[in-house]
């Protein structure tokens, strides 16, 4: 299920009509505080019966003549009061009828003592004692939680049998117009603070309400959010970043609690040439109809699926066997293949759409076991299956020598390639959104057979990363880039990508020193992008080596923002001076959903005070809405092709992007 920032703002605006009448507010408030207010009252007539008997001592003490029928009157009331109170609370009758009852108690009592106790002859006794039924006038209005309402009834016919009985009394003018204007003023004041009270309980609750309803929309909205992040917009399967956390999780278990698991990879064959012919739109719905058809494909099998590249797809499900693997391989494979999608561009006999398949198993294996390497072996097997002619499976088996031929040749070529010059370095410009001009160059590495083919870095640097040839590559890049542009400042600040291998090999940064001592570099015309993948782990002597660096004045930045594990535990970690943020994230803008995302993670990085700088910039339109979002960098074919180190030293930089550009043309 797709979840999108609009799908959140809908929720918002469902929260908002959600939120409760004036009238419903009401019965709310009567019923969450009904539990505490039924306790409340009933442990409230306990203490005021308990006040109530004691007071036998005054009526003993002033009106002993009638304190045998003032007490007995006492106990009466009492006793009708607790046992009706205990049979209501045990009922579980609403605070209503216990709060009713304790009014009721309250006139009960007042009127059960007046009674016997105007028959006394301690007339004079008996006129100071007449303010005893001020208390339960106060005890209407302040000591129990009554409605006002009810407190206004119980007060007002404790005033009127006051009243009467002082009709009744045999005392002078002046004496009935004091008590008589006490017990008013005392009615009227006790009757507002009871007023009060109730309207202070009222906007307690409230407050705590809209706290509580603010809280679940926050709370849902982050849920939305959540959901959004880990969502691909397109297929709604779980993306890069979702998947990778699924596949930490399924690794856990493998090593705590040994559920082996199969990792698949899935590649669409040829969908470059059908989204070239066919256009972007049915691109994206033959994605949707490969994902579709994975799902079905995996579902017996209690899998987990996600996107994990333009169309490439991973699987990922616990099982026992290289039998059951293969099965389910081949499951995925015959239900494309099943869908009959027609794809006329293909040039290798087939005119449907296909998928390649690489699968591995994890398995006990001599030394430490590393989940970058299953993922190798399953990407291993992918290859292996499109070099196979696609449209086949290809299980990855670590005795077959044949398995690892490709990375075996490009490892033994990277042993040689600095001493035949089969290295290389282009530059591509940084652009700076606010002035157009250059602020960088970013330098990338190229490698060439001896034939003069060129291999993608994207080959050959996982696999110089998995040999070790990535740190005398890394040396040679920064003993290149200082010698080439910085050490006769032909441009202000160079950046080079640095793998997080070199970051943990102890005395990288020593190296890295030494060769800025060499050349008589400064530091800060250095820039070293590191890029969030599944290698940045929380450790220790990466996080000490990026310090020394630092310390050295040369800059950190985090490549390919949103690409890998990092996330924003890396933001939180390293001070970053600058966040890059994938490409995909800006060429998914075509879409509402990609904009909005792209708008959060551009407000989360600059919430996190870290300039910005956007990859991928191949359009005049997508340079604008980098400047209606006030992005500090951006970077891409639009702005500046890679070009060799000859083509921009002795050349103004707006020169180095024109004739680059013609050179293209």
């Amino acid at each position: 299920m797709k979840h999108t920032l609009a799908d959140v703002i809908e929720l918002d605006l469902l929260n908002q009509r959600r939120r409760p009448l004036a009238a419903e507010l009401r019965m709310l408030y009567r019923q969450e505080g009904d539990p505490f207010r039924r306790k409340a009252a009933r442990q409230g007539l306990w203490m005021a019966v308990a006040v109530y008997l004691l007071f036998s001592i005054t009526d003993i003490m002033l009106i002993w003549d009638v304190s045998a029928y003032t007490i007995a009157a006492r106990f009466a009331v009492v006793t009708v009061v607790i046992i009706a109170i205990e049979l209501q609370f045990r009922m579980k009758l609403h605070s209503d009828w216990l709060n009713i009852t304790c009014a009721v108690a309250l006139v009960l009592g007042y009127v059960g003592w007046l009674t016997p106790a105007m028959m006394t002859g301690q007339v004079q006794n008996f006129s100071y004692y007449m303010i005893f039924g001020a208390i339960f006038m106060m005890g209407a209005n302040l000591f129990f939680s009554f409605r006002f309402r009810l407190s206004v009834i119980a007060s007002s016919i404790v005033l009127i049998v006051f009243f009467i009985s002082l009709y009744f009394f045999p005392g002078n003018y002046f004496y009935k117009l004091a008590f008589g204007t006490f017990y008013v003023s005392c009615f009227i004041f006790t009757s507002y603070v009871n007023w009060k009270l109730n309207v202070e309980r009222y906007n307690v609750f409230l407050n705590a309400l809209e706290a509580k309803i603010q809280h679940q929309e926050a709370s849902d909205r982050g849920k939305a959010l959540l959901r959004l992040s880990n969502t691909d917009p397109l297929t709604g399967l779980e993306n890069r970043r979702a998947i990778d956390q699924r596949l930490r999780e399924y690794w856990d278990d493998w090593q705590k609690l040994g559920k082996s698991f199969a990792a698949i990879l899935i590649d669409v064959d040829f969908f470059k040439k059908y989204n070239d012919f066919y256009g972007h739109q049915e691109g994206d719905r033959c994605l949707v109809l490969v994902t579709s058809a994975l799902r079905e494909s995996i579902r017996q099998f209690n899998g987990s699926i996600g996107r994990y590249g333009g169309e490439e797809f991973i699987v990922l499900a616990h099982m026992e066997t290289v039998d059951q693997v293969a099965r389910l391989a081949e499951t995925i494979r015959r239900t494309v293949e099943n869908l009959a999608q027609i794809h006329q561009e293909r040039r290798d006999g087939m005119s449907i759409v296909t998928v390649s398949v690489g699968a591995t198993l994890t398995r006990n294996q001599a030394g430490s076991a590393k989940l970058e390497k299953l993922i190798h072996e399953a990407d291993r097997a992918l290859y292996g299956a499109k070099a196979n002619g696609r449209n086949c499976v290809r299980i990855f088996d670590p005795n077959d020598p044949q398995s690892g031929d490709e990375s075996e040749n490009i490892a033994a070529l990277l042993k040689i390639a600095i001493a035949q010059n089969l290295v290389s370095l282009v530059y591509q410009p940084i652009h700076n959104v606010a002035s157009g001009g250059v602020a960088a160059v970013e330098a990338l590495m190229r490698l060439r057979l001896l034939d003069g083919t060129s291999i993608p870095p994207s080959t050959f640097i996982p696999v110089a990363e998995r040999t070790g040839a990535i740190l005398a590559l890394g040396r040679w890049a920064l003993r290149t880039v200082c010698t080439e542009l910085l050490i006769e400042d032909r441009v202000d600040v160079a950046t080079v990508n640095v793998s997080p291998i070199q970051l943990r090999t102890p005395g990288f940064a020593a190296s890295v020193a030494a060769i800025l001592h060499e050349t008589g570099v400064d530091g800060e015309k250095l820039v070293f992008e590191i890029t969030e993948g599944l290698e940045l782990e929380t450790d220790s002597h990466i996080l000490r080596c990026i310090s020394d660096l630092k310390k050295l004045g040369i800059k950190i930045w985090l490549d390919d923002f949103g690409t890998g594990f990092a996330g924003l535990s890396w933001l939180r970690i390293i001070d970053f001076d600058t966040v890059k943020i994938d490409r995909s994230f800006l060429h998914d803008c075509t879409t509402p959903k990609g904009r909005v995302m792209l708008q959060d993670i551009i407000g989360l990085v600059r919430n996190r005070g870290h300039k910005i700088l956007v990859e991928g910039v191949e359009s005049e339109e997508q340079l604008a809405l980098m400047r209606e979002f006030q992005i500090d960098q951006v970077q891409g074919f639009h702005v500046g092709r890679p070009a060799p180190a000859e083509y921009i030293i002795g050349k103004p930089m707006v020169e180095v992007v024109e004739s680059n550009l013609l050179r293209q043309a």
